[in-house]
């Protein structure tokens, strides 16, 4: 796993909560715990800590969607500003020294809307609910060493229309009907909104002068490859900089100096995809090292990447990776687990990697917002190749393509590069899900994000994922892949499974003759309860989940060999929405339950997917037992 800790401070405490009036606390956790990561040293922030909304004071895990964890129903779909705070004893060394390290708080991610406080001093204000940000808190700390740091995050998850995922609030003016005040959050996506401290809090430092910012892009021919790089340093003018690339048992393959330059590997080992290549997930170590004078003190920071060879190209036809021919056969998913909400949950990521080689996916799409560090982390060691996207998803009211919409999502675009830049399993970026791309505005709003997208990262293909009108979508023309969801027989024509050929082949070639661009049918599936059967299939059974799966994949099977370039099923696993009457405790369209056990979907998406990678070489047998993937 990425992370690993060892307890080094001072035993675990019991939860002490506190709350009133309309302030929230998140649960007091235990003792800080030192981490070995990147950094230098680093305090992980864990459960529990203090929170509170407008009752008492709530014990709350850290990271967790709040949602979920009390019996107050109130708590399930609130919405406002809720409160967390914990304290935590700083080592001293952290605090001393000339100069002084610095110290910052990151926080991985937390829905929506935060602003931080360190000790009573606001250090940051951040919008968003699924990118990281820090504060740089050093001068808060130094004038009290060996005090509590005390740590309170407001935390608001109301959106609107320029949010990304957009929303509105809506007021019951109706006294006869509603109480007084009453009102809901609309949303125009389809599953549900969990707030809270999703992603690990973490304390930790660095010298006074640091490695900032590292961009590595690269290419390759059968016997050489080139590494091109860009280092930024922050607080100093007087530095050096030294690098070295190692390759897994530990071997310098090259090396380099200064901010900017570009390393020569020598018969490289490319990053290849999960069953294109008998050694997928490849990856270098590139150690950069930094050394600087600041006020009279020599000071070193060392930080280390983990970097795939491999090129991305798209044609008329196909999806390149390495200068081969690539074909998505995986999965749409969502981070949504039972109790935790999309708080992060390491044994739920294991289990789904092993779903996934079990399934033989070699790709999934981060629907609809980006996805943990962590499980990034895994896709680029394990060949899982990733549509990265962004939350640009229920974007579907006029007001949400106007300026200040745009200039948020451009911002969202570049927090996303910035942190993605270097993952090798990422391929292509995806700015939006299902906007109302046939509106007028949609002209100027795809082309400017699209183009940003590009000006950041020249690197990778753009895309966004549409379910609009071939001859309407105005946002399409600016895409390199067109990326199309459907559901015929379900939400069109529900119940006719004999209409997928016709209206499943007439789009594709529809989007083809248009655009001239690859295809990947992004969204298609059907909801089953597990347990219920029909024969002949009727809708909401296994059978009919299966029925429908077959149909598609025989329009694929034919289009595949001209321009579709991918089926990405919707979903991986049922989960949870906003409560209606077409969803019986969430969305069923899972080939998996939300606790992770297949329906019969899964079997008949393993054996095409196993037989797709099969028909390639260098691909080890196909698997026939549970075999545990993950050692």
């Amino acid at each position: 796993l990425p992370f690993y800790y060892s307890s080094q401070q001072t035993a675990p405490q019991p939860p002490l909560w506190s709350c009133a009036g309309g302030n929230s606390q998140l649960w007091e956790a235990p003792a800080a715990k030192t981490v070995k990561s990147h950094f230098l040293n680093a305090l992980f922030l864990p459960f529990p800590w203090n929170s509170c909304q407008t009752g008492p004071v709530i014990d709350m895990p850290v990271p967790a969607s709040f949602n979920d964890i009390t019996q107050d129903p109130s708590l399930e779909n609130y919405i406002g500003w809720v409160w967390y705070e914990k304290e935590v004893l700083l080592p001293l060394r952290w605090l001393q020294g000339d100069p002084a390290p610095r110290v910052v708080l990151r926080f991985g991610s937390a829905h929506y809307y935060s602003i931080v406080w360190v000790n009573g001093v606001q250090v940051v204000e951040h919008e968003g609910g699924h990118l990281p940000f820090e504060a740089d808190i050093s001068s808060v700390l130094q004038g009290s060493p060996g005090a509590l740091c005390r740590i309170t995050v407001a935390l608001n998850n109301t959106l609107t229309p320029h949010t990304l995922p957009p929303g509105s609030i809506q007021y019951m003016t109706d006294k006869t009907r509603y109480p007084k005040n009453y009102f809901v959050q609309n949303i125009k996506f389809d599953f549900f909104n969990y707030a809270g401290i999703h992603r690990p809090v973490v304390l930790y430092t660095t010298p006074a002068a640091y490695i900032d910012d590292i961009t590595v892009t690269t290419t390759s021919s059968e016997s050489i490859a080139m590494v091109q790089y860009q280092v930024s340093v922050v607080g100093s003018t007087a530095y050096s900089l030294s690098l070295s690339l190692r390759d897994q048992e530990g071997k310098e393959v090259a090396t380099g100096d200064g901010p900017v330059g570009e390393l020569k590997v020598l018969n490289p080992n490319l990053w290849w995809p999960y069953l294109m290549h008998e050694n997928p997930g490849y990856l270098y170590s590139l150690e950069v090292k930094m050394q600087a004078q600041v006020a009279g003190a020599l000071l070193e920071d060392i930080y280390t990447l983990p970097v795939g060879i491999r090129t991305v190209h798209v044609t008329s036809t196909q999806f390149l990776i390495n200068g081969r021919p690539f074909y998505f056969h995986g999965v749409n998913k969502h981070e949504d687990a039972d109790i935790r909400g999309k708080g992060l949950d390491w044994p739920l990521i294991v289990k789904d990697f092993n779903l996934l080689h079990w399934l033989g996916a070699n790709s999934f799409r981060t629907s609809h917002y980006p996805y943990a560090e962590e499980i990034m982390d895994l896709c680029d060691a394990y060949g899982i190749v990733v549509i990265d996207e962004s939350p640009g998803v229920g974007i579907k009211l006029p007001e949400s393509f106007g300026n200040k919409s745009l200039q948020h999502h451009l911002a969202v675009m570049e927090e996303l590069i910035r942190r993605d830049k270097n993952r090798p399993s990422v391929v292509m970026w995806s700015v939006a899900n299902e906007p109302a791309s046939e509106l007028p505005p949609a002209a100027h709003y795809f082309k400017t994000v699209i183009a940003h997208t590009k000006a950041l990262d020249p690197s990778r293909p753009v895309t966004f994922v549409t379910d609009a009108n071939y001859a309407l979508d105005h946002g399409a023309p600016y895409v390199d892949v067109i990326c199309v969801n459907s559901y015929f027989s379900w939400y069109h024509d529900p119940g006719h499974l004999e209409v997928i050929p016709l209206q499943l082949t007439a789009q594709f070639e529809n989007w083809y003759k248009t655009y001239q661009k690859p295809i990947i049918q992004s969204e298609y599936g059907a909801d089953s309860v597990p347990g219920l059967h029909s024969d002949p299939p009727m809708m909401f059974t296994e059978e009919y989940q299966t029925a429908m799966l077959r149909e598609y994949h025989s329009v694929f099977d034919k289009k595949r060999k001209e321009y579709v370039i991918g089926e990405l099923i919707w979903n991986f696993a049922d989960f949870m929405t906003s409560q209606g009457t077409t969803r019986v405790l969430g969305n069923k369209k899972g080939i998996f339950t939300r606790q992770r056990q297949p329906k019969a979907a899964a079997f008949v998406l393993r054996d095409r997917y196993w037989k797709i990678a099969n028909e390639s070489s260098c691909l080890p047998p196909v698997v026939t037992s549970h075999s545990l993937f993950l050692k």
